[in-house]
């Protein structure tokens, strides 16, 4: 099996660095992961200026760009052939409900997923890299599933509790919950006395019921949910269709 391997938290995150111990004793793995943390980056692809590629002394290679940035390049230019699978992460933080939009992480699996490769990004709910091994042990045993029922390609989001792999109760598929609005932008002053501004922290979980990613995970359970990529609104057409008419 080739496995390309990337993330959004820069190639030297613990979390990049344990994945590819996990699975280089079952995979042909190639890393090619952001020079430096890309968080929030989304599927942003850099377009205004060229990208530079170079190769780190563990053998990862590291971009100055996006995540997806990654992705593109090593399907496009650095990998002779195809990979049987793309794994992102795994991330420093929680994945779930609308922040999979905004994610890195999923950014840099959703760009396998378009190039028709299947591929899982994998995070931790908490950030601090705490039961790291336990996360990487659970990543393994997901790809070693293979998930050979599933159509091709596939696109797989996991989040994983912090917790010891024997405290872990098991891994249960999900959907996505939901956030309440973001709070608002914090503004500050620079050396020179102009405003600045923060983007404040995402709001806290609104639908966080039975079957969410949220309160999944808030049990104990790895939370699974394949996502998709059609945003139409397919309960408006008609009624839009109407109105156009």
């Amino acid at each position: 099996m080739k496995i390309l391997i990337s993330n959004d938290d820069g190639y030297l995150a613990p979390g990049i660095v344990a994945l590819a111990e996990v699975l280089a004793p079952i995979a042909d793995i190639t890393v090619v992961a952001p020079d430096s943390n890309r968080s929030g980056t989304s599927s942003a692809l850099t377009l205004d200026r060229p990208l530079s590629v170079f190769r780190a002394s563990n053998g990862f290679y590291f971009v100055n760009g996006t995540p997806s940035d990654c992705v593109h390049i090593a399907l496009t230019a650095i990998m002779q052939e195809q990979p049987d699978l793309v794994v992102s992460g795994i991330n420093q933080g929680q994945n779930m409900g609308d922040d999979t939009l905004y994610s890195g992480t999923v950014a840099a699996a959703t760009e396998g997923y378009l190039f028709g490769v299947p591929a899982i990004a994998f995070s931790q709910l908490e950030k601090g890299w705490a039961n790291l091994d336990a996360a990487a042990r659970v990543a393994r045993e997901m790809v070693e599933r293979r998930f050979e029922s599933l159509a091709r390609p596939f696109l797989l989001n996991v989040n994983i509790p912090n917790l010891p792999y024997e405290q872990i109760k098991g891994v249960r598929t999900a959907r996505l919950g939901r956030r309440h609005m973001a709070e608002g932008a914090i503004r500050a002053k620079d050396p020179h006395g102009r405003d600045i501004y923060w983007i404040g922290p995402p709001g806290k979980a609104k639908d966080a019921g039975d079957g969410t990613d949220f309160h999944i995970a808030s049990q104990g359970y790895v939370s699974v949910t394949p996502l998709q990529i059609d945003l139409t609104d397919t309960r408006q057409m008609d009624q839009l269709g109407a109105d156009l008419a």
